[in-house]
């Protein structure tokens, strides 16, 4: 059964039932008052008759008094102790017959006589002998059950009537809640079918749970398509850096093949070139596998972390393995809530750039302000252009050729380093000036709750 149809039906038989419930009660409270309302007017018909027994002689006839006070279609009785039947009256033919059935303690009882509601109330009275005996007072409801069934045919057809718009309202329904889960349907199966991302047209005005549905499957479909792209130019970009060294091994090992084992120099740059390709073909291939990682998204270790002393802890090792000038200015302990091993990680890749990049001095410093610390990593070499700094974190994308192949540079660096700073909720910055050097700033909050994470 289709979506539409469930919420037609539905909503179509609760509404019934919710009718039929309502117009229930009333026709069962009509018909109490009406009830009630009959019995008060017998009551004061008898309050006035038991008025004039009391004044009756042995000399009057009870039976005269009782036809006096006989309802319009009803009877009257005068039951002893015993319950036989002193006196009876009755304007109905047949009613003396009629055995009411009443529990103890109820004002009246409703039963039925020729088919017709019968309203039988009863009060004790003392009666000529001074004896107590009962009286009994029935009427016949023949108006009460006119009014009823007229009411019971109007509620009847106020349901039917009534179920007319709401059937017509609930297939409106059912077609404005599934209207956009067709115009779904529809984009995803023509997506699978062309291969393409396609997108529904959503009211911009629209604010409810359907717009709000088709606007998070555009951006959805949006970043399906963004990120599809981004692994197609991976893909190509991976598939075109690796060509190269493989080429170049490819090319060394003919060589070698053909007269390297008898000519020593040759041998020997085949091999330093083999050696440096395949070298650098390692490194591409663990940064790759390294963002590949990275892109699974991981949750970051936040903790309280001295900012100064792992900057201290990630210069040390850099300043032995190449014997080069790591300076360092900072004054005491800077505390800030970050991952302290993903921070160190993104240090190593800015030290490790700006080293390749430069062949003086490196300076990294450490400002904080109210809200911020900054950790800047300053190199003195020849600066990278201007039209060039929107494209250095995009992978496989080099300033200068030549010298990256020289520094054996993979072009995926950068990218590695934005993924980090992204993970960690930090800014990466860059400020250069060709011929003069590059800084790269990493902007940390200084302020983190840490059970947000």
């Amino acid at each position: 059964m289709k979506l539409k149809t469930k919420i037609h039906l539905f909503s179509t038989l609760l509404m019934l039932v919710i009718l039929t419930l309502t117009n229930t009660g009333i026709y069962f409270v009509y018909q109490k008052m009406a009830y009630d309302t009959e019995y008060q007017q017998l009551k004061t018909q008898s309050n006035e008759l038991i008025a004039t027994l009391s004044k009756i002689t042995g000399q009057n006839d009870p039976a005269t008094v009782l036809r006096a006070y006989l309802p319009p279609n009803g009877a009257v009785r005068i039951l002893n102790s015993t319950g036989k039947v002193k006196v009876e009256s009755e304007s109905v033919e047949g009613m003396k017959h009629y055995i009411p059935r009443m529990a103890t303690g109820e004002r009246y009882s409703i039963g039925k006589f020729d088919n017709t509601p019968v309203l039988t109330m009863r009060e004790p009275v003392i009666w000529t002998d001074g004896k107590v005996v009962e009286l009994q007072m029935i009427q016949l409801l023949s108006e009460a059950k006119h009014n009823l069934n007229l009411l019971k045919l109007i509620l009847v057809g106020v349901t039917l009537i009534a179920m007319i718009p709401i059937m017509i309202s609930s297939a409106a329904l059912g077609r404005i809640v599934i209207h956009p889960i067709d115009n779904l349907i529809k984009t995803m199966s023509q997506s699978r079918q062309t291969g393409k991302h396609e997108k529904i047209d959503v009211s911009s005005e629209g604010k409810d749970e359907m717009t709000q549905m088709g606007h998070e499957f555009n951006d959805m479909m949006g970043q399906l398509e963004r990120n599809f792209k981004k692994q197609e130019q991976f893909v190509s970009n991976a598939s075109h850096e690796l060509k190269t060294p493989l080429t170049v091994i490819e090319s060394y090992a003919r060589l070698l093949t053909r007269r390297g084992f008898d000519d020593r120099p040759v041998a020997e740059e085949a091999i330093g070139a083999i050696l440096n390709e395949s070298i650098r073909m390692k490194n591409m291939i663990e940064q790759m596998l390294h963002l590949a990682r990275n892109q699974e998204q991981t949750a970051p270790n936040f903790a309280e972390t001295d900012i100064n002393a792992l900057v201290e802890k990630t210069l040390q090792p850099m300043r032995q393995a190449y014997t080069r000038d790591f300076n360092y200015e900072g004054n005491g302990p800077v505390i800030a809530v970050t991952d302290s091993d993903k921070l160190r990680q993104l240090l190593f890749i800015l030290l490790d750039n700006a080293r390749k990049y430069s062949e003086r001095e490196i300076k990294t410093t450490i400002s904080e302000t109210e809200n911020a610390i900054s950790i800047a990593v300053t190199d003195y070499g020849n600066g990278i252009p201007e039209e060039a700094l929107p494209h250095l974190f995009d992978r496989f994308y080099r300033v200068h050729e030549d010298r990256n192949r020289k520094t054996g540079g993979t072009g995926l660096g950068l990218a590695i380093a934005k993924e980090l700073a992204d993970g960690l909720g930090a800014e990466l910055k860059i400020e250069s000036i060709v011929d003069m050097g590059t800084t790269f700033r990493i902007i940390i909050p200084q302020k983190r709750i840490l059970t947000d994470f």
